[in-house]
């Protein structure tokens, strides 16, 4: 079981929730790579990899990771740059989340005021590009590239990651073109469920759209003989019908349930007062100590 702490609070405030992560037992905390998020936009939001950055320094053993960075408003070269050198001071402990990334705030932020934003394609069309450059990047200590979006030329990346061969990436996807890169590239997978249903329709019908999920992202291991088993399965919650923080006993049922279809890493919202991420502090707190032990 993993968390996402929004990076809004300042850092007196926030080094206390990060460390109180690792106190609560959660196997890994992450952030949001935005430069602003829905409701959060006109409230406070820090940068991802300097908050990241300061949480290795402030934890020991927990580890930590964006869930998820796009290549909305990154470029490989210098976000490969700032991985290695995240991996460095965490001593290896960090997981980059990564997907195509979405409209939004931020995915225009970049744009002159007469830009249309990418479209689905558009974005898809990025991130088969970006996604495989990255890898080189923080694979290799000498990388030139040219391609139709990206470019690297004799970039450096020395020393490299502390991580061999690299970092690990958690690819979020559910396309079939997302899923054959986070096939090919990912050490995990990354689901949200199907944001059709979110306001519509019913924790099973959730649950049978992972389940489909699954398959497509078996179908594409197979397509180039890899085993499905190697990549963790995460599912980040908070953007299907369920409603897992209502209860202990809510949470126990949804995180079984998602087990049962394969899901390894359950990860919840760290609680926001007035946000669409409010619960409960003491049961958030009494599921991440006792949750474990109930799930064996």
């Amino acid at each position: 079981m993993s968390t996402v702490i929004l990076p809004i609070h300042r850092w007196t405030e926030g080094q206390k929730v990060w460390r109180r992560a690792e106190e609560l037992g959660f196997h890994a905390a992450y952030a949001y790579d935005h430069l602003s998020w829905r409701s959060f936009r006109d409230q406070p939001w820090f940068g991802a990899v300097p908050t990241l950055t300061a949480a290795a320094l402030a934890t020991e053993s927990i580890r930590i990771g964006t869930l998820v960075t796009s290549p909305n408003f990154r470029h490989p070269v210098t976000l490969a740059k700032d991985l290695i050198t995240l991996d460095d001071v965490s001593e290896g402990r960090i997981t980059l989340g990564i997907g195509a990334g979405g409209s939004g705030f931020d995915a225009t932020a970049l744009f002159t005021s007469d830009q249309e934003a990418w479209t689905p394609r558009e974005r898809a069309d990025r991130f088969a590009e970006f996604l495989p450059l990255l890898d080189r990047l923080l694979s290799n200590d000498v990388v030139s590239y040219e391609g139709e979006f990206y470019s690297a030329h004799e970039v450096r990346n020395i020393p490299g990651c502390v991580q061999q061969p690299r970092i690990p990436f958690a690819v979020a996807a559910t396309g079939p073109r997302g899923l054959k890169l986070a096939a090919r590239h990912g050490q995990a997978w990354v689901t949200t469920g199907d944001p059709k249903l979110f306001e519509t329709g019913t924790p099973a019908q959730s649950l049978e759209a992972i389940r489909g999920q699954l398959a497509k992202l078996g179908t594409a291991c197979a397509e180039i003989g890899r085993d499905v088993a190697e990549l963790d399965k995460i599912m980040l919650t908070g953007f299907t019908p369920d409603r897992p923080l209502d209860s202990f006993d809510a949470f126990i049922d949804f995180a079984g349930r998602h087990a049962e279809l394969g899901i390894d890493e359950i990860v919840v919202h760290w609680p926001i007062p007035d946000s669409d991420f409010a619960a409960d502090h003491k049961l958030f707190e009494r599921i991440a100590t006792e949750s474990l032990a109930q799930l064996g």
